[in-house]
């Protein structure tokens, strides 16, 4: 909860910045980021499992990532057409993911939407610190991934779709 309410709180520091470069919001991003890296982790290691932690920690990132397309946008700190990708890809898995609960079906992360995820946040923290082609070519190659993933979660979420229409 803690993350998803420091999200605002980024957008208000970075947006009212006159460039998208304060520390201080950049700092918040990576706090976001970085907790929800740790927080992940250690569910893994210690076997931990929630719920209601695995349907908000998806949303977290995806409302993380489009808060930081909102801020490369608005100060052009990123090729805005990759950003529009991202941006709709992110919303699309938001309603791709809504569409698969209501209808039973849980896609659970794969491992390229997982190692997608770090190239693309940092890319966008890396934007928004500094003026470097590294944070182009972080979101290039974080942008390949996701796109990659989310054909993966297409096609899982179609098998699982047909599995529960037969059994039914």
């Amino acid at each position: 909860y803690v993350r998803l309410a420091l999200i605002p709180v980024f957008l208000v520091l970075a947006l009212g910045s006159g460039d998208g470069r304060v520390a201080s919001a950049s700092i918040v991003y990576a706090v976001i980021g970085g907790t929800d890296y740790l927080d992940g982790l250690l569910a893994r290691i210690t076997g931990q499992y929630s719920r209601l932690g695995a349907l908000l920690d998806p949303l977290v990132d995806r409302v993380l990532v489009l808060s930081g397309v909102v801020v490369c946008w608005h100060f052009e700190l990123l090729p805005r057409w990759a950003l529009a990708v991202l941006a709709a890809r992110e919303l699309f898995m938001l309603v791709f993911s809504e569409l698969g609960l209501r209808r039973g079906v849980d896609l659970r992360i794969n491992a390229v939407g997982r190692w997608a995820v770090w190239p693309t946040m940092f890319s966008l923290f890396l934007a928004m610190v500094s003026v470097t082609w590294v944070a182009d070519a972080l979101l290039f190659a974080g942008l390949a991934m996701t796109l990659y993933a989310t054909l993966l979660y297409v096609r899982d979420g179609l098998r699982e779709l047909r599995k529960a229409s037969t059994s039914a």
